[in-house]
C-alpha cells in the first residue's frame, strides 16, 4: 500500500495567507525561505561531518586489526592494541546509532519547494544534423572512376528509386538506402533521361525526370543549411506534400524546363552520332590517296560521271583523251587517289569502280545468290 503521509507536512515559505497586516509579506516570505536555507545547510554539514567520522573509523578499525595480527605473529603484548580496539569498536556503535537518529530525523523533516522535486539524475542531447561533406578535390579520373564504382554497387537501386512516383514513397525508400542520396545518384538519373529520350520513350524519360528533380531539390536544400543531404530526405519530402502553391509552381515549372533541356540534349546526341557514323562510314571508303570518291565523283565533269556509270574503259580513255592535258591530269589523278580508277600493271588492263553512292544503293550480286 501506498504511503502518503510525507504529502501532509510540506513546509511552504511563499503561499501562506496567515500573515500580520503590519508585517511586509514579501519579506516576512523571504526571512521565512533564507532561515529554511540556513536550516538545510546545517543539516548537510552535520551529514558530512557523520560520513568522515564513519570513514575515519573504519580506517582505524582495519589497522588496528592489522597491527593485532603481526603482534601476535610475532608473540608481542596484546592488552593496549585489544583495548585500542575496543574504544575504536565502541565508537563504531555510536556512529550506527548516530546514523540511525539522522536518517529518522531526515524522514520527519517536511518536504519544501527545494526538496520536494529533487531529480535522480539529469542527462541533456543534443541533436545535431551532421555536416555537409566538403567538394573533395579529385582529378576527372577520380570522379569518374567514383562513378562507375558507385553504379556497379547501386545501379539496381537507383533504377528502382527512378521508377518511383508517390513522395511517401520515395521517401521511405531513400531513407533505407540512404547512400543514394548523393550528387552520383542525380548524375546518373540524368544520364538516364537522356538514353530513354533517344531510344524515344518519353513517357519513361518524364517518369524519371520527375525523381531526378526531387533529389536535386534535396541535394540544393542540403547546400542552402550547410548539412548532410541525408539530413534533408524528410524536410523536403514534408514540405512538397503541404507546400503553397508558389513552392509546388516551382517545382513543376523546374521539372518541365528539365524535361526540354533533355529533349533538347538528346536531339543534339542523336545528331552527333549520326555526323560520328557518317564520318566512319566516309573514313571507311576512303581511297588510297585519302580522297572521298563520293565527293570525287560529285566534282566530275558529266562526260565523266556517264563514263563511270556505264562502266566503260574506253569510253573513259576517250574522253580523256578529249579533254586538255592539265585537266585530264588532274582529273585522273584524283579518281585514283579516290579509288575510282586502278591503273593497270604491266599488261594488264585499268579497272574502274563504281562510284560510292551507287555501290550503297545497289547490293552486291555473287553467283551463289542465282539459282
Amino acid at each position: 500500500m501506498v504511503d502518503y503521509s510525507k504529502w501532509k507536512d510540506i513546509e511552504i515559505s511563499d503561499d501562506e495567507d496567515e500573515t500580520h497586516p503590519n508585517i511586509d509579506t514579501p519579506s516576512l516570505f523571504r526571512w521565512r525561505h533564507q532561515a529554511r536555507i540556513e536550516r538545510m545547510e546545517e543539516r548537510k554539514r552535520e551529514l558530512q561531518e557523520h560520513e568522515q567520522r564513519k570513514t575515519e573509523n573504519i580506517r582505524k578499525l582495519a589497522e588496528t586489526k592489522r597491527k593485532i595480527a603481526e603482534a601476535e605473529s610475532k608473540g608481542a603484548n596484546l592488552d593496549s592494541l585489544k583495548a585500542e580496539l575496543a574504544s575504536i569498536e565502541k565508537e563504531q556503535k555510536e556512529i550506527q546509532a548516530k546514523e540511525e537518529e539522522l536518517k529518522k530525523k531526515e524522514k520527519k523533516t517536511p518536504w519544501n519547494v527545494d526538496t520536494i522535486s529533487e531529480p535522480g539524475f539529469t542527462k541533456t542531447i543534443i541533436n545535431t544534423k551532421p555536416n555537409r561533406p566538403k567538394d573533395e578535390n579529385l582529378t576527372e579520373e577520380e570522379k569518374e572512376a567514383r562513378m562507375k564504382k558507385f553504379i556497379k554497387e547501386n545501379e539496381s537501386l537507383l533504377k528502382q528509386f527512378g521508377m518511383l512516383r508517390k513522395f511517401d514513397d520515395s521517401k521511405a525508400f531513400l531513407q533505407q538506402h540512404s547512400q543514394l542520396v548523393c550528387e552520383e545518384t542525380a548524375n546518373y538519373l540524368v544520364i538516364w533521361c537522356i538514353n530513354l529520350e533517344m531510344e524515344e520513350k518519353h513517357d519513361l524519360m518524364a517518369h524519371v525526370a520527375h525523381q531526378t528533380i526531387c533529389m536535386q531539390y534535396i541535394l540544393e536544400l542540403s547546400k542552402q543549411l550547410d548539412v548532410d543531404p541525408r539530413a534533408c530526405v524528410g524536410s523536403f519530402f514534408s514540405r512538397i506534400q503541404v507546400a503553397e502553391k508558389t513552392y509546388k509552381d516551382s517545382f513543376d515549372d523546374e521539372l518541365a524546363q528539365f524535361k526540354s533541356r533533355i529533349q533538347k540534349r538528346a536531339a543534339e546526341k542523336i545528331q552527333e552520332a549520326i555526323k560520328e557514323q557518317e564520318e566512319e562510314e566516309r573514313k571507311a571508303r576512303l581511297g588510297p590517296g585519302g580522297l572521298d570518291p563520293v565527293e570525287v565523283y560529285e566534282e566530275l565533269p558529266d562526260e565523266l560521271k556517264k563514263c563511270f556509270d556505264a562502266q566503260d574503259v574506253p569510253m573513259l580513255q576517250a574522253t580523256i583523251a578529249k579533254m586538255p592535258e592539265q585537266k585530264a591530269i588532274y582529273y585522273i589523278k584524283r579518281c585514283v587517289d579516290a579509288g575510282l580508277w586502278v591503273p593497270g600493271k604491266n599488261d594488264e588492263e585499268p579497272t574502274m569502280k563504281a562510284n560510292s553512292s551507287e555501290q550503297e544503293s545497289t547490293p552486291s550480286v555473287s553467283t551463289n545468290d542465282v539459282d
